[in-house]
């Protein structure tokens, strides 16, 4: 039996996740999609749609959907509504796991790869987070919970952007680049985003797609090795990798002086590794397995599309925290530049450690 895919819905306290759930649970879309509200045994949001009960509960909406709320364990929850489904007792396609505005995605994330059952029925599809464009500045110097729902997510959903000037904008989503170049950016304004943006990213695929917003790439390219910059030798040992193809003198684009001059500071943040050299097999297992035993709790997310010394497939990794997962991809192609690209999304990460420790597994 195909397994049913999940998709995690968090964001922080008023970002408009329970108005993009209630259009999911209203809207005529044919799909039969399960909710579930995790309040992790906090009081429920006051909602008219969303049952306000202390034990998990089912509701069977109009339009196909079904509701259910549980305060406790998410295991069991998804575990019982599988069983049921396979015993004809409900119909659903698909899950939606709406998350506590304070949650850290981690540990939800987790819970599809650590228990065997919950894998035998799932597949977690993506994280999208909704981030709240008046309030996100300041949640994000606060809270490092907002940081952590940022750097997990597979997708970013923008709401209350009528509420904010296009300057305000604009230095959220270079700040949200920052954090995280692998999440696209789309709209959730009251609510209203195509159901395609929400579902089916297949962003926890072992697949080669490993989209990176260019913006980010072009500043890490333009970290500038110039010993006449007044910060050269603050930065220096940052540049270990490849693909500098900048002229002297160029301006130091480099996020953490952006987050200097910005005034934001955030804890957590991504950087990119590329090269064009293949890796040492035994070499790079042993690194990336020493670096998920010492990093793994500060490590969200990272995946990469490598070149392997004498293999003819790409190898394709990613990980959450310390679960880790890597698999053949498809063929290099004649034409196709070769080369190995690696994003790691993470709290206060030496990067200098991984960029060095990488290029030293290289053939």
């Amino acid at each position: 039996m195909a397994l049913i895919p999940t998709t995690i819905l968090t964001g922080f306290l008023g970002a408009g996740k329970t108005t993009l759930l209630n259009r999911i649970l209203q809207e005529p879309h044919g799909m039969r999609i399960a909710v579930i509200e995790n309040e992790f045994g906090q009081e429920n949001i006051d909602n008219e749609i969303l049952l306000k009960d202390s034990n998990e509960q089912i509701v069977e909406m109009n339009n196909g959907c079904i509701c259910c709320t549980v305060r406790g364990d998410l295991i069991v929850a998804l575990t019982g509504l599988a069983r049921r489904r396979a015993a004809g007792e409900l119909q659903f396609d698909r899950v939606v796991i709406e998350t506590t505005g304070l949650a850290n995605p981690g540990p939800v994330a987790q819970t599809f790869f650590v228990d065997e059952e919950v894998g035998s029925y799932y597949m977690l599809d993506a994280v999208l987070t909704v981030v709240d464009a008046r309030h996100a500045m300041a949640q994000l110097d606060e809270h490092e919970e907002a940081q952590r729902q940022v750097g997990f997510a597979d997708r970013l959903l923008l709401s209350k952007t009528d509420l904010v000037d296009a300057d305000t904008l604009a230095a959220l989503t270079r700040r949200l680049k920052r954090i995280n170049p692998r999440a696209p950016i789309g709209r959730a304004d009251f609510g209203r985003t195509p159901l395609n943006e929400v579902l089916d990213l297949r962003g926890f695929n072992l697949n080669e797609k490993l989209e990176l917003d260019p913006d980010f790439l072009a500043t890490e390219a333009a970290q500038v090795h110039d010993h006449e910059h007044p910060h050269a030798h603050e930065h220096a040992h940052e540049h270990g990798h490849e693909g500098h193809d900048h002229a002297p003198g160029e301006p130091c684009d480099h996020p953490a002086h952006n987050h200097h001059h910005a005034g934001h500071s955030d804890e957590i943040a991504a950087f990119v590794f590329k090269s064009s050299r293949p890796f040492d097999s035994a070499r790079l297992d042993e690194f990336l397995g020493g670096l998920v035993q010492v990093y793994g709790p500060r490590m969200l997310r990272y995946k990469g599309v490598l070149l392997m010394q004498g293999a003819e497939r790409k190898v394709v990794f990613q990980g959450v925290h310390q679960l880790m997962g890597s698999d053949l991809g498809a063929k290099w192609g004649e034409s196709e530049e070769r080369g190995s690209k690696m994003v790691f999304i993470g709290k206060n990460l030496p990067k200098d450690i991984f960029i060095r420790g990488l290029e030293q597994c290289l053939v």
